[in-house]
């Protein structure tokens, strides 16, 4: 069969410009790259890193006459993309295909710019990150486009060793709508000073798994480019997730356009490398409290996987569940985990049976008297954790640190239960407990700096990364995390894509662990639906409403993975 697009154009050699070329000669293709002027040319020649002779470096835009398909990259502006595709239409045959890599602008509008309504595509790609082989592309139809040009145009993605995604002209389609609402949200919470850019970003990578923290995939892409998407969206969306927030467009103005200018929200190497950080927003050092023992309240999944955790790394660990019953099948739940890490060779043998000499467990809170830490990590249930924090006050020593391990609730809801409330803290771990290292350490407007101190100082030793943040729903990971996963669902709501084209795109394309709905259903809905209805009910918000779709899934008993059934089945 005779390889489709032998000779390709490509219009533009910035992030998206340069990573086509570089694909496209990766998949035997002959490239003419073209830019305005000898500085872009020159500036973009030194981004490719294919092989030169594969390449046509010009400034001719009449070169594209010679290209069976004419891809423009060029920045997001619709007059601009209309035109320069209108000059390709003049000088092609007619028999040549046009694609655009807009993110937030109409294709159908592209396409009746350019002449050739009938052979004009949307090849969104998703160039961030390491180059794998197994990275989606939406190749995006509109109504007048012929179904062989989009045939062609997937099997040059395929070609490529990428997963062509079929999608329709919508507002961003399916990873921009979902990625640009979820960046520019990450900059409002920097621009708020909620967090520290290195606690942003440190949460999004360590707590979701993420490959890059959203400030540094908006340096990677460009603020510029990422600022012009968001104007996009929002004009044709009126959508106010998608208004730019205005710390962008400042630092647009200001030249700091991420790597490509050496400096954005960090400052960057001449390699590309990003040097120092801002640290994890604590400052100046502060006092901790030393702690000899610590206490665990609880004996579900997160309750059992803490107390590992900090058996393991050497303290004397009490753990107090509500029935000698549960405290047992705590503790057995404990060694189990610790076997398998043995017969995975991730642990010691030996290490076992310290972790083991290190826990006890039973139903008496007295027995949390003489420990220095006690982490609550019972329901997520505001009046069940005011009574435990109650219990505690009464029965701790004066100066342990208490510490809840919600992920939703107010810690100063805990905090007030207490007649200590400066010695109250978050400290929310991530499930797996023993696997995931982040640690979100959210401070109230009554925590002390000892107790604050405190929490980092244990997170470190039981090999944790803290992050600080204040007491404010859904804490760093899950105000950001959540909205973007609400988002997903109401596309499937509302006919955008079906749950696996989502998830595809979010995971073969933007490189997450798992799409949206598929994490979704790990979680469970149930929990999820809980999380989103905290957001929506602090905030008030209409944005971060629930998805009907949400609600009535879990109205349905459909809960996701631990029952079967969700935004996917599942094998029981």
């Amino acid at each position: 069969m005779a390889q489709r697009f032998p000779t390709v154009a490509v219009f533009g050699l910035g992030t998206t410009g340069r990573h086509l070329v570089d694909a496209l000669v990766r998949g035997g293709r002959r490239v003419i790259a073209v830019e305005r002027d000898e500085a872009a040319l020159r500036r973009g020649r030194g981004r490719v890193t294919a092989a030169e002779s594969a390449v046509e470096f010009t400034t001719d835009p009449a070169a594209a006459a010679r290209a069976d398909l004419v891809v423009e990259a060029v920045p997001e502006r619709l007059e601009t993309k209309r035109r320069l595709l209108a000059r390709a239409h003049a000088d092609c045959p007619p028999e040549t295909v046009f694609a655009t890599t807009t993110t937030g602008l109409p294709v159908t509008e592209i396409a009746f710019g350019s002449g050739r309504t009938d052979r004009t595509v949307g090849l969104h790609l998703f160039p961030l990150g390491p180059d794998r082989e197994d990275r989606a592309v939406e190749v995006v139809g509109t109504p007048l486009t012929g179904d062989a040009v989009l045939a062609d145009v997937r099997e040059l993605v395929r070609d490529l060793g990428r997963i062509p995604v079929p999608v329709a002209d919508r507002p961003g389609f399916i990873g921009g709508a979902l990625t640009m609402a979820y960046l520019n949200n990450a900059v409002g919470m920097y621009e708020r000073r909620y967090a520290s850019r290195d606690s942003i970003d440190t949460a999004m990578t360590l707590g979701c798994g993420l490959p890059m923290g959203p400030l540094a995939q908006l340096d990677a892409m460009g603020l510029d480019t990422a600022r012009d998407s968001l104007e996009a969206l929002y004009e044709r969306t009126g959508d106010p997730r998608y208004a730019p927030v205005p710390t962008l467009a400042h630092m647009v103005t200001a030249g700091l356009l991420g790597v490509k200018a050496g400096r954005g929200f960090y400052e960057y190497e001449a390699g590309g490398a990003a040097r120092g950080g801002e640290g994890d927003g604590l400052g100046e050092p502060v006092p901790a409290r030393a702690v000899r023992r610590i206490g665990v309240v609880g004996s579900g999944t997160m309750a059992v996987g803490i107390a590992e955790v900090c058996a393991r790394s050497g303290y004397p660990t009490v753990l107090v569940a509500r029935s000698e019953l549960r405290a047992k099948e705590a503790t057995a739940a404990v060694e189990r985990s610790l076997e398998r890490g043995v017969r995975r060779g991730k642990l010691a043998p030996g290490l076992l049976t310290e972790s083991m000499d290190r826990l006890t467990a039973g139903r008496e809170l007295q027995a949390l008297g003489t420990c220095d830490l006690v982490v609550e990590a019972v329901a997520e249930d505001i009046d069940v954790k005011r009574a435990v924090f109650a219990d505690l006050d009464r029965v701790c020593a004066p100066g342990a640190v208490l510490a809840t391990s919600t992920s939703s609730l107010p810690v100063i809801e805990c905090a007030m239960a207490t007649r200590r409330p400066e010695d109250v803290i978050g400290m929310h771990f991530f499930n797996p407990a023993p696997v995931m290292r982040l640690v979100e350490v959210v401070y109230t407007v009554l925590t002390s700096k000892e107790a604050l101190g405190t929490a980092h100082a244990v997170a470190a030793a039981l090999g944790k990364r803290a992050v600080d943040c204040p007491d404010r729903a859904g804490f760093i990971v899950n105000a950001l995390l959540f909205p973007y996963l609400n988002s997903a669902v109401a596309m499937v709501q509302e006919g955008w894509a079906t749950a696996a084209a989502i998830d595809t795109v979010m995971a073969a394309g933007q490189g997450y662990p798992m799409g949206p709905l598929r994490l979704l259903d790990v979680i469970g809905l149930d929990v999820s639906l809980a999380i989103q209805r905290t957001l929506h009910g602090t905030f008030r918000d209409p944005a971060l409403a629930p998805a009907r779709h949400l609600e009535r899934l879990v109205e349905a008993g459909h809960l996701g993975r631990k029952g079967g059934r969700g935004l996917h089945l599942h094998e029981r």
